[in-house]
């Protein structure tokens, strides 16, 4: 298959991937007291492109599941909160993954769940026009870095199953 396609192919499956967890995500009811929290199980696939793909590669994949993530759900105004937390969560990878190398792929997932949640606080300060919301940063640093442990070291197993695959 020659390289471009099969470069796109990945990118689709891999797409399709993210927004399918994305998808049955919010359907799954996870009660921990805290509005908001949640896994956030389709950046596995984000932080495994993160460091097998191309910043262009794995920027696609991120994009088109925050898009059509929002579309899908319905969730409009959620999308701006996806949308920036994405960023700089991929922002931070990309500066992370030129320091760490392929067995720490989980610490820069901690480390991405940390700016995600930054993110997310300055949407939320921009729409209610307050600072006051980062209040509740502490919180979310909480629930970010034991989300981000959790989907990176699930992101670090898979990355070594797609590196096989992709080397076929």
């Amino acid at each position: 298959m020659h390289k471009n396609v099969r470069r796109l192919v990945f990118d689709a499956l891999l797409t399709a991937i993210a927004l399918t967890i994305f998808v049955i995500e919010l359907h799954i009811p996870l009660s921990v007291g805290i509005p908001g929290v949640k896994l956030g199980l389709a950046n596995i696939v984000t932080v495994v492109a993160v460091f097998i793909f191309t910043p262009a590669d794995a920027a696609g994949i991120l994009l088109a599941r925050i898009l059509l993530g929002g579309i899908f759900s319905g969730q409009i105004m959620a999308l701006w909160y996806s949308l920036a937390g994405g960023l700089l969560c991929f922002c931070s990878m990309l500066v992370t993954r030129r320091l760490l190398d392929r067995s720490q792929i989980w610490l820069a997932s901690v480390i991405g769940a940390v700016f995600h949640n930054i993110g997310q606080l300055l949407v939320a300060a921009a729409v209610t026009r307050t600072l006051a919301v980062f209040w509740y940063f502490p919180i979310l640093t909480v629930s970010g870095i034991l989300a981000g442990l959790f989907t990176g070291v699930a992101g670090q197993f898979t990355a070594a199953r797609v590196e096989k695959v992709i080397r076929k």
